[in-house]
């Protein structure tokens, strides 16, 4: 009987057989093991493609037009001005009228209205221009395009969209060229065409200050100065 005790009592790695392992893996991922932030992309400089918003504030007895000018050829980017507030003095405008006289107001105007674009050389002087529409002090309402003097008669306030590049295309496209679907590009089977600023304002190369324009219009590098009375800008 003392055998049959013993073997009563014999521990599980006598008789051949093992504890189970009750220890569970966790669930979820291990520590340590999340995705890392990865660090912020910093632009260090603005994209040739890309418009910046700018208010402009002129003080009193600056020419609006020349001041635009100014800041165009010191700044090599192109202005498109959406709107102006304010009022100016000694107006030289050309009324559309089928003759095309020139007339120059005197008095103080209200500005109801100032577009239009300023490109800085090489770009000649008939592929931007300025149209402003200003208001009496009897409510008359007047207007035309810049051609002389537009002097600011106390703080004018532009609103303005600056750019470096732009591409002259001619219109309406040629049976060749096919529009994507869903996109803003448009291509030709052939080779795409452009056209030269002096092709389409008939002027001579040689009267470009620097020299003939490239294929795709106009590519300006980033200048360097301040223009003209203040300018605020916002990215």
């Amino acid at each position: 009987m003392t055998g049959g005790a013993d073997s009563l009592h014999q521990t599980p790695e006598l008789l051949g057989e093992k504890p189970l392992n009750m220890t569970r893996r966790p669930r979820g991922r291990p520590a340590g093991s999340k995705n890392k932030p990865k660090p912020p992309i910093i632009i260090t400089r603005d994209s040739a493609n890309a418009l910046k918003a700018h208010a402009m504030e002129l003080v009193s007895g600056c020419d609006i037009a020349e001041n635009l000018i100014g800041f165009a050829r010191r700044k090599q980017r192109g202005v498109c001005v959406l709107s102006a507030t304010g009022f100016v003095t000694n107006i030289t405008l050309r009324q559309p009228s089928s003759s095309g006289s020139i007339v120059t107001l005197h008095g103080r105007f209200e500005i109801l209205s100032l577009l239009g674009s300023v490109l800085p050389p090489p770009a000649p002087a008939g592929a931007a221009g300025l149209a402003v529409y200003l208001a009496g002090a009897q409510g008359q309402v007047v207007g035309g395009s810049v051609v002389g003097a537009l002097i600011a008669s106390g703080p004018v306030v532009i609103m303005a969209a600056t750019f470096m590049n732009a591409t002259f295309d001619r219109l309406p496209l040629d049976d060749g060229e096919e529009v994507v679907a869903g996109g803003g590009q448009h291509y030709q089977n052939n080779r795409q065409q452009r056209h030269h600023v002096d092709d389409v304002y008939g002027i001579p190369q040689n009267l470009l200050t620097n020299g003939a324009l490239p294929s795709d219009g106009y590519g300006w590098g980033q200048g360097q100065g301040q223009g003209q009375g203040r300018a605020g800008s916002k990215p």
